[in-house]
């Protein structure tokens, strides 16, 4: 739908504040130093890249809103150039098939952790008075219209709210993906639908409005198969100034807990609330977009290794499978066992999360005018015993974590403590075996994945639900005749706006890429070198 213009000015996210400072390399290679990088290549970070940024300098009070069909991936935008102009995303209804057999995914629980990550926040103002206006806007409308009112669930609820502060947080538009699935959606046997709207006011009736005058929405206000829906509503101090998002489900029994309204009676038996989960957001952030020209890792595809002396290299990337020649941003990694390369607290610059061979876990934060903060020591003894994989595993916490596998079979989920100890985990699964683990969505549903590449060359595909549990099927072999391969490293953008796939270290001093697109591994490609000596940064 095209916006309407009346001409807005957009607020600018701040850039946390960053202090230079270099690193003194340990003799014991505990800590690595780190040297700031040039490239005259103008990048910017996306706060998220593998999503669709919101639109840039909308009009005041204009709309906009979405349902989905596709996959998140297919709601990226064509280019990266700023200010889309409308929304051509089609309807999206759960397919009833999956509906008839609903997942047992875990959970998530309300946000209850101390927040001790400094990133920006979104504004905590009450969003009561908006969702009590969308339901009783909503029902207006379907009574007008000869169907029954709809009731409402505080654990369908919490589904809508994590995932409005969620989009919020990172100021794209998304669904996500397979929501019927998740447990808060209490195993919906009669349909499901998500909508999502935003706002540069706080209007909260005209985004209902908005859906109503969508032909794709509108039929989603009007399913008679609904009965129950959970609504989630989120204020920015950004341009789009509010966030809504409504779940609707069908039941041929409303679920324990349903009320008549937000805050009123209750249609059915008390509802315990969710455990707490190591998955849990230790605060809503909101991470700045940054112009990263000037810092050592300028984006998502960037290729970052180790040579023999022990310094950290990187090659940015400069368009589609190509790389500037390798600059040296790091010394003193002689003694790291693996070195991986995440946004660990989510500023909009790139980090260096280290783990060494003496056992010691430790991050180098990136700055964006250039180089890395001092070493910070994240764990002390015993993480060279592990496996280990970095990403986004849990879907309602847009911070890294780390999923690591010791030598019995058990993966663990590490979560984000900002700059503090990391000690808590909880298995995930066990009697996964694998000599390297790799974290990336393999089959772009929006949830991370586990390649776990094994002794024998073949590569198992273990699927996630963007929880701490694995998803409960059979293991595919996605890969074989990977013996002679030392490191994957999962790339964004590598072969346009939003692509994915992951790098691999050959023999042969080889590194190829292999883009995942299409949901499963193809079109493999040499990146040149040379790479001689040089170990892949995962």
């Amino acid at each position: 739908m095209p916006l309407n213009q009346a001409g807005a000015a957009s607020i600018s996210l701040a850039a946390p504040l960053v202090r230079d400072g270099g690193a003194s390399s340990k003799g014991d290679g505990s800590a690595g130093s780190l040297t700031p990088a040039v490239d005259p290549d103008i990048r910017v970070a996306s706060p998220l890249p593998d999503a669709t940024p919101a639109p840039a300098a909308p009009a005041a009070g204009t709309v906009q809103a979405t349902t989905e069909a596709a996959p998140p991936q297919a709601a990226a935008a064509a280019s990266a150039e700023p200010a889309p102009q409308t929304v051509s995303i089609p309807p999206l209804w759960a397919p009833d098939q999956e509906l008839a057999s609903p997942s047992t995914s875990q959970a998530a629980a309300p946000e209850s952790a101390p927040a001790r990550i400094s990133t920006q926040a979104l504004v905590p103002d009450s969003n009561s008075a908006a969702i009590l206006t969308v339901f009783t806007k909503i029902n207006e409308y379907r009574v007008a219209n000869g169907l029954n009112k709809v009731k409402y669930h505080p654990t369908v609820a919490g589904l809508s709210q994590d995932w409005s502060d969620n989009i919020a947080t990172r100021e794209v538009i998304e669904h996500r993906a397979s929501f019927w699935t998740d447990s808060r959606a209490l195993s919906p046997n009669n349909g499901a639908g998500e909508i999502i709207a935003i706002r540069t006011d706080r209007d909260a009736a005209q985004l209902v409005e908005w859906w109503k005058g969508s032909p794709g929405h509108n039929a989603m206000l009007l399913d008679p198969r609904f009965n129950v829906m959970g609504a989630g509503i989120s204020y920015t101090n950004s341009t789009y100034q509010i966030w809504g998002v409504v779940n609707f489900f069908g039941y041929t029994t409303l679920p324990a807990g349903t009320l008549d309204s937000p805050g009123g009676a209750s249609s059915g038996g008390a509802l315990p609330p969710p455990p707490p989960s190591l998955c849990d957001a230790p605060v809503k952030h909101m991470p700045p977009t940054l112009n990263l020209a000037a810092a050592a890792i300028t984006g998502p595809a960037d290729l970052v290794s180790v040579d023999s002396a022990g310094q950290l290299l990187n090659r940015a990337s400069t368009g589609p499978r190509t790389y500037a020649a390798a600059k040296v941003i790091g010394s003193g990694f002689g003694g790291a066992k693996e070195v991986f390369v995440t946004d660990w607290d989510r500023d909009g610059s790139y980090d260096v999360l280290t783990q060494w061979a003496s056992g010691n876990l430790t991050l180098h934060r990136g700055i964006a005018g250039g180089g890395f903060q001092a070493p910070i020591t994240l764990g002390v003894g015993g993480w060279d015993t592990l496996t280990l994989a970095v990403g986004g595993w849990c879907a309602n916490n847009r911070m890294p974590q780390i999923l690591a596998l010791d030598g019995g079979g058990n993966l663990y989920l590490y979560g984000n403590k900002g700059t503090g100890d990391i000690a808590e985990r909880v298995t995930v699964a066990t009697g996964l075996y694998a000599s390297r683990l790799s974290m990336v969505d393999y089959d772009g549903d929006g949830f991370q994945d586990i390649l776990g590449l094994r002794t024998d060359g073949t590569v198992q595909l273990y699927r996630g639900w963007g929880s701490t549990a694995l998803r409960a099927e059979a293991r595919a072999t996605v890969a074989t005749g990977w013996t002679d391969v030392t490191g994957i490293r999962a790339l964004r953008d590598v072969t346009g706006l939003n692509t994915r796939g992951v790098a691999l270290r050959r023999a042969n001093d080889t590194v190829q890429y292999w883009d995942l697109s299409s949901g499963t591994l193809a079109s493999p490609s040499n990146i040149p070198g040379p790479w001689t000596g040089q170990r892949l940064a995962q």
